[in-house]
């Protein structure tokens, strides 16, 4: 008797932190300066519906000696905590704390933690999306053959014209879900 172990790979939403679903307000160091956009909880409500969903987010901040290791979790803690207050599961929070010079795996747009999401919680990363208000965000879907879209919100408007053309823009994470979606 032969038995299929056939691994059904999954789908997944990997967002940009900062300007993405939360405003951006430099370098947070604390909970209580977390503003997550109006739209935030809806739109991620939605989307899990289909997909599994992840935060990635470079934090320099700790390379550079602004904000420490403990400061970033904290922060993270809260808008993950607070999202599952909401009822949206975070399967897990990547952070790189490395600046550009340090020429790190981990710094968008390198694929290092869309690589390891994939081998981690077997996911389809051709099948997947990257959202964020960066090229690097951008850039990254691009490395790991995922889809992207572009926000305009924090920085998207500030960076728009570093695009290729054929990108597609979202004005803000409620019409990039629904954009991915189809509604």
């Amino acid at each position: 008797m032969e038995i299929n172990h056939k691994i059904i790979l999954k789908k997944a939403v990997f967002l940009d932190r900062d300007g993405t679903i939360i405003e951006d307000g430099g370098y947070l160091s604390k909970p209580s300066q977390v503003m997550f956009f109006n739209d935030t909880f809806d739109a991620l409500r939605r989307l899990q519906k289909d997909y599994m969903l992840f935060i990635v987010t470079n934090q320099q901040g700790i390379s550079e000696g602004i904000l420490t290791a403990k400061e970033v979790d904290c922060v993270n803690q809260y808008v993950v905590d607070s999202l599952n207050d909401a009822g949206i599961n975070i399967m897990d929070v990547y952070v790189c704390p490395h600046t550009k010079a340090d020429n790190c795996e981990c710094r968008k747009p390198k694929p290092y933690f869309l690589h390891k999401a994939s081998k981690d919680y077997s996911i389809e990363l051709e099948n997947s999306f990257v959202l964020g208000d960066h090229p690097s965000d951008i850039q990254l879907a691009i490395q790991t053959g995922a889809n992207s879209i572009y926000l305009l919100t924090g920085h998207g408007k500030k960076h728009l014209s570093e695009l290729n053309s054929n990108e597609i823009v979202a004005s803000n994470i409620s019409d990039a879900v629904s954009r991915i979606l189809g509604k």
